[in-house]
């Protein structure tokens, strides 16, 4: 009888739960650990005071995430996914500029008739490119000037590029801009192209708590409250993990789910070159403020801002899609803000986010009336989405790495894709087939050995 192969997974956010979960589907015996007392990690919950839970940071399903519902329905919780159709508006010059219709588009008023066509013909471009390499070696500016013109890229692309990136956006390739327009184009169906984005009743962790439950039924285990000291690596290969107790737990196998640079501080005995390529590896961080509300404030899912003056990326509303019965009955806004690798913003109170995100939210909104503001809670990570330069593909970390025995799943690895549910979803499926690929490879060549002897 071939015993499974035991595999220790660091991590329990979105990425490491769903690889436990197609590792134990497949037979492996795998044990997850997560530091925090809650699972989910950027996916994860909050509990408002009054017991409310909603989602920490905002999300959306689209309708066009595949991989997602179909996760769903293989779990029995798609009767949990929920979708409504939702608007879109610009912000600019002290007004809101609905942005979801040919008509809505044609009225736009930064742009004239030939900058409007060629803004139409930039988002047709972006689907018609299958074979998104050849866009690695082009900046992401150089792109939107081709197909957009100046008068477009100034009014439009580069305030939130700008504040996209907290500034600088020199290296980003046009891989970036790319897979937002074919991804948000995703989300319109039907014959009149109606924006569609979901959710699913209670969140993400509806989905982590699905998968969980199999793991567990699998023979898994999902430790919480339980921190990883470090990955205990002999002789180039690894043979377990070592908890902040100082237990050490043996492994066949060992994945580590977290970013980058943070699985590079588990692994103190490997070689020097791939520590040090491991933390080339960068990161946008975020302060993302949520304003827990009694009323809507817009009633669109996104407001896009082309206004430099003010600290946020977007208006997120996202009890546009969320209907408000399941979050307590309030009104939910993200006011994200993107944070460059040594960025200030990351060194400033909560007390002082509170006071400049209100001030500017006032500026844009004169009529908003804070009385309605029942919740304001601040949340910051430091590594969100991970940063690909240009033609920088083949330096990317891979799931095998060069110790025997230790694997990397993480979103550094998920490009040119963006970085959410649907994808994580599906890199740490792709991931638990390399895995397993290699232990049944190892296992050939021991029973051919056998053989031999």
């Amino acid at each position: 009888m071939i015993e499974k192969p035991k595999i220790g997974i660091i991590g329990g956010g979105i990425m490491g739960i769903s690889l436990g979960y197609f590792l134990s589907k497949q037979g492996a015996a795998v044990t997850i650990y997560e530091a925090s007392p809650v699972l989910g990690g950027l996916a994860g919950p909050i509990h408002l005071e009054d017991g409310t839970q909603v989602d920490r940071f905002y999300h959306a399903i689209l309708s066009s995430d595949r991989h997602v519902s179909d996760l769903c329905r293989e779990l029995g919780i798609h009767d949990q996914l929920r979708f409504k159709e939702t608007k879109t508006g610009f912000y600019y010059k002290g007004a809101i500029y609905p942005m979801n219709n040919i008509i809505e588009f044609l009225k736009f008023p930064p742009l004239g008739w030939i900058d409007r066509f060629r803004l139409g013909l930039t988002v047709l471009a972006a689907q018609f490119i299958k074979d998104w390499r050849s866009l690695e070696s082009v900046s992401v500016q150089e792109w939107l000037l081709k197909w957009g013109g100046r008068n477009t890229f100034q009014n439009i692309w580069r305030p939130m590029l700008k504040a996209k990136f907290d500034g600088g956006f020199d290296n980003v390739p046009a891989t970036w801009i790319w897979a937002r327009l074919v991804r948000m184009k995703s989300t319109r169906e039907g014959a009149n192209q109606k924006e569609m984005a979901g959710h699913l009743i209670g969140g993400y962790i509806t989905l982590i708590q699905a998968m969980t439950e199999k793991i567990k039924a699998n023979g898994g285990q999902v430790l919480l409250k339980t921190p990883v000291k470090e990955i205990v690596i002999e002789d180039d290969k690894a043979t377990g993990i070592r908890l902040a107790n100082g237990e050490v737990v043996n492994y066949d196998k060992v994945v580590c789910t977290m970013q980058a640079p943070i699985f590079q501080r588990l692994i103190s005995n490997a070689a020097p070159a791939y520590q040090a390529a491991l933390t080339r590896t960068e990161y946008l961080g975020i302060i993302a403020p949520l304003l827990v509300l009694t009323r809507p404030l817009t009633g669109n899912w996104t407001i896009n801002i082309t206004d430099d003056r003010f600290p946020f990326t977007g208006v997120i509303e996202t009890t546009a899609y969320i209907d408000p019965k399941y979050v307590g009955g309030y009104h939910l806004v993200y006011l994200p803000k993107y944070t460059a690798p040594g960025s200030d913003w990351q060194t400033k109170s909560d007390e002082e986010i509170k006071r400049i995100w209100l001030e500017n939210l006032k500026a844009m909104f004169p009529n908003f009336d804070p009385s309605t503001i029942k919740y304001f809670l601040i949340h910051r990570e430091r590594y969100v989405e991970p940063l690909h330069g240009l033609n920088e593909t083949d330096s990317m970390p891979q799931v095998k790495t060069p110790i025997v025995n230790l694997f990397l799943a993480t979103t550094a690895q998920i490009y040119p894709a963006l970085t959410n549910g649907e994808s994580v979803s599906r890199h740490a499926r792709e991931a638990a087939e390399i895995i397993l690929s290699v232990q049944h490879r190892h296992m050939q060549q021991a029973d051919a050995a056998v053989e031999t002897a």
